[in-house]
């Protein structure tokens, strides 16, 4: 993928453009839901995509893939420090799905009360990149999805 690597992109605060992510997860090879178990930390790829304001302001600490059947997307931080599913923000909680896009088929987590759908392709051993997929009205932001990365914590 050209000459920066994904962590190079990752560190760019001044912003990375869509296309070179479209570029790196053309590259990457896919996971199966099951293998991405356990507790994962996110951050964002600075694209000025809103969610990269909106999920530090709700305290997004990451995503706890618990059972291909029970996941928790949006893991915050309270106040107290704790950690939490916040269920209101994410609408419920989500399941993990083997799901095409962009012609491959890729783990993909499911949202229960919305129209979105996360998709996985791993990094490295230990991280995984995310696309934020759905209804355009719900996901896209001037035509452009929301990219973002996962670092495992613990296995499940």
């Amino acid at each position: 993928m050209g000459t920066a690597s994904w962590r190079e992109l990752a560190a760019r605060e001044s912003g990375v453009s869509t296309a070179a992510l479209d570029e790196l997860w053309a590259e990457l090879p896919t996971v199966r839901a099951e293998e991405i178990l356990g507790e994962w930390r996110g951050a964002a790829f600075q694209t000025g995509h809103p969610l990269c304001r909106a999920l530090p302001v709700n305290r997004w600490y990451g995503k706890r893939f618990r059972s291909l059947a029970h996941v928790e997307p949006l893991v915050c931080r309270a106040e107290d420090g704790s950690l939490f599913s916040n269920k209101k923000l994410g609408k419920g909680e989500a399941s993990l799905w083997n799901i095409e896009f962009r012609g491959e088929v890729t783990a993909t987590m499911v949202y229960d009360g919305q129209p979105v759908f996360d998709h996985f392709k791993p990094l490295d051993d230990t991280t995984l990149m995310g696309i934020m997929n759905g209804r355009p009205d719900l996901v896209l932001a001037d035509g452009a999805h929301f990219y973002f990365l996962l670092e495992r914590v613990a296995p499940c």
